[in-house]
């Protein structure tokens, strides 16, 4: 982990370039006062560092650094190369990017251009280098960012399709390999030489779009640490580089960005209101998006940003007031936005910067919510985060990197979702393909498992075992140790040793779980020849050769004997693989003249492990009794909480067990402490057993004695 100051950072985003009028001094000041520790500045405005080919306009941003500077306050400067000028494009009309072959992208937005054209990339690197070469070396920078939330498109232009098939041509050697290994008899696909490769345009071959999403992800992923290199040229040994991501771009490998870089740096964005209720009020189905829903989600969307590279990170982008479009206008509840600050740094979170400073009063985004209303005036949300300001200065170092609890593993696979995307196993109500179908297969272990106050780390299958060899992973016996249950839902896309690396995770002590679609299709995405779960059916003791979706929820009951305790209300939901145990043992079967011959799920030791099989997509009760039985044991202390209450935990860097506890409601509640604890916010202690009070959206921090 890159060494950052010793305290949570916490500040926006802030464009006084944006600004109506100038009041640099009146914003910094307000800045202070809420004990702002840092700023990012920079990196949207282009046009404005560069107004025309070759001139340059750079001290506009002194002002802003000298002014954060002496107010104490850090500065992260960014590198505008998301936000292409209108000249580079009329000048260089081939850089801009088709959205499909032939077809340019409209300009008037943002990430129009193709990163990867050459007159892109010296413009880029010349306005890049400008920048730095100004401003780098000033004492309020602490860091920087690279572009911004990168891999938004899947540019097909000429330069990138002919780079995809130089890719394949270096990678296969020759197109009768690549017949061979995509399956090109089909259809009459076969190439007779590299010239007879279709655009991606209308393909409908799951071979070519698994290579086809992979190739533009590690494109991003080279724009990302080109840029980096050239930043380091600059940079002094104390500052940071990154780029912020969002989760849901189409061409974006997190776990691979990021290898480029110092730190990662994420945007999660949720709703608010009622959305942060506990019991959740959102149905089962809720589509989750680049800005998520639920209080699960919001978790969720930090254990993510932690699983990019298994360690603390930052927060770019946040909900300031109303975030999205002129329609949905949300701001958060009192309360609210102390919970969410909160909940991201229980998780890992050492820095909090919201989207933005100020709302905007022209552009695309003039109703996304500052910390600021239009009128400019300190209100409400500005009253919130000072008092969270002032909340992360007297914790200091103490929640600053936090290393998160986990009771479960689960294991998250890019290359599954793009699949996924294009080819749904699952579907929506009205019977259409679901896009979504790979977060429908994972999202209900994940959320199963925060039902039941259980904490989940998310990790990449590449950071457990790579079959390219591009880094280390981890021997099965380590990750046994490391991971002791491991949640592998939806691994559709799965190489021979990945599968095996599994059979011998459990060999060596850990629990595995296979959730449905695992291992069905090798790195092609070429269904495998053998029973289902392919070469885990002797380590599971089940095998399944038939599959169905559910149009309807069927209800799931106990075997006998089973440590399920199930509810008589849960259910399975949108799949079915057909479970035949053979030396497994049943834990849960369907009721249901037809699918109640097959279990739902199985178990069955193996080695010094256990694999069990679910063959569905658990239900939210059949979700929370699992997780309760594969973690009987919580890393928290916390028990038999009311359902508006949370309470997550971690080791502070000091070694401190730092407990962080959430009441999601309208009610106030109280809680009994499970240990002796002190209140770190007000230094109050709390005894064993004592009653903990938390107010309607309330939140308090707390240390072990």
């Amino acid at each position: 982990m890159f060494p950052l100051p010793p305290r949570v950072l916490f500040g926006a985003a802030y464009y006084h370039e944006y600004q109506p009028y100038p009041r640099l001094k009146e914003d910094l000041d307000l800045m202070a006062e809420a004990k702002f520790t840092v700023i990012r500045v920079g990196e949207s405005v282009w046009s404005t560092w560069e107004p025309e080919n070759g001139r340059f306009d750079l001290d506009w941003l002194t002002p802003v650094l000298d002014g954060a500077h002496e107010r104490g306050i850090a500065v992260v400067l960014g590198t505008p190369t998301y936000a292409v000028p209108p000249w580079l494009a009329r000048q260089y009309p081939e850089i801009v990017g088709d959205r499909e072959t032939g077809r340019p992208m409209g300009w008037g937005a943002r990430q129009e251009a193709d990163f990867t054209h050459p007159a892109f990339r010296h413009h880029a690197e010349r306005v890049t280098r400008k920048i730095l070469a100004r401003h780098a070396t000033h004492p309020a920078v602490i860091g920087f960012q690279v572009d911004n939330e990168p891999g938004l498109r899947l540019p097909h232009n000429e330069g990138v399709f002919q780079r995809f098939v130089d890719h394949l041509r270096h990678t296969y050697g020759d197109v009768e390999a690549l017949n061979r290994e995509w399956g090109l008899v089909y259809w009459s696909h076969r190439l007779s030489t590299w010239a007879d490769l279709w655009r991606p345009d209308g393909n409908q071959q799951p071979q070519y779009d698994v290579a086809w999403r992979a190739f533009q992800a590690r494109q991003t992923t080279e724009f990302v640490a080109w840029q980096a290199a050239i930043t380091r040229e600059y940079a002094r040994p104390d500052q940071f580089v990154t780029t912020c991501l969002a989760y849901n771009h189409p061409a974006m490998e997190d776990d691979e960005a990021t290898d480029a870089l110092d730190v990662t740096a994420g945007n999660p964005y949720y709703d608010m209101q009622d959305a942060l209720t506990l019991p959740d009020p959102a149905p089962d189905d809720h589509e989750q998006w680049w800005k998520t829903t639920g209080v699960w989600a919001l978790y969720q969307s930090a254990d993510r940003i932690f699983s990019s590279r298994q360690e603390p990170f930052l927060v770019t982008e946040t909900n300031a007031q109303a975030i999205s479009g002129t329609s949905e206008n949300r701001p958060a509840f009192d309360g609210q936005w102390r919970q969410a600050a909160w909940a991201l740094v229980s998780r890992g979170a050492r820095m909090i910067e919201y989207w933005h400073w100020h709302t905007l009063h022209f552009g695309a985004e003039t109703y996304w919510g500052g910390i600021l209303p239009h009128s400019s005036k300190p209100g409400r949300v500005y009253a919130e985060l000072a008092r969270l300001g002032a909340e992360f200065e007297t914790a200091g170092a103490l929640v600053a990197g936090i290393e998160p609890d986990a009771d479960l593993t689960m294991v998250y696979s890019m290359p599954s979702k793009w699949l996924m995307q294009k080819y749904p196993p699952l579907a929506k109500p009205n019977g259409e393909p679901d896009p979504t179908s790979y977060h429908r297969l994972f999202d209900p272990f994940y959320r199963g498992a925060f039902e039941a106050g259980r904490q989940v780390r998310i990790v990449h299958a590449r950071q457990l075992h790579d079959a390219r060899g591009e880094r280390a992973g981890l021997a099965p016996d380590e990750a046994a140790r490391r991971h002791p249950v491991l949640v592998v839902p939806g691994l559709y896309l799965a190489e021979d040793s990945l599968l095996d690396w599994l059979t011998a995770y459990a060999e060596a002590g850990g629990h595995l779980v296979l959730g449905p679609r695992t291992g069905y299709a090798d790195h092609e995405a070429r269904a495998r020849h053998e029973t289902a779960p392919p070469r885990l059916t002797g380590a599971a003791g089940a095998w399944y050769d038939e599959f169905s979706n559910l149009p309807a929820d069927l209800p799931v009951r106990s075997a006998p004997g089973s440590p399920l305790n199930l509810p008589p209300g849960a259910t399975a939901t949108r799949w079915i693989e057909g479970l035949t145990a053979t030396d497994a043992t049943v834990l849960a079967g369907y009721e249901h003249p037809h699918f109640g011959r097959w279990p739902a799920v199985t178990t069955r030791a193996h080695g010094a492990g256990r694999v069990t099989c679910v063959g569905t997509v658990p239900g939210r009760d059949l979700a929370r009794e699992l997780a309760a039985w594969l973690a009987p044991t919580p890393a928290s202390d916390w028990r038999d909480l009311p359902e508006s209450v949370t309470a997550t935990t971690g080791t502070a860097e000091d070694g401190r067990r730092v407990h962080v506890v959430h009441n999601w409601s309208w009610q106030p509640v109280e809680v009994p402490a499970p240990v002796a604890l002190t209140d770190v916010l007000n230094g109050t202690p709390v005894a064993a057993g004592e009653p903990l009070s938390l107010g309607a959206w309330d939140v308090r921090v707390l240390v072990a004695d």
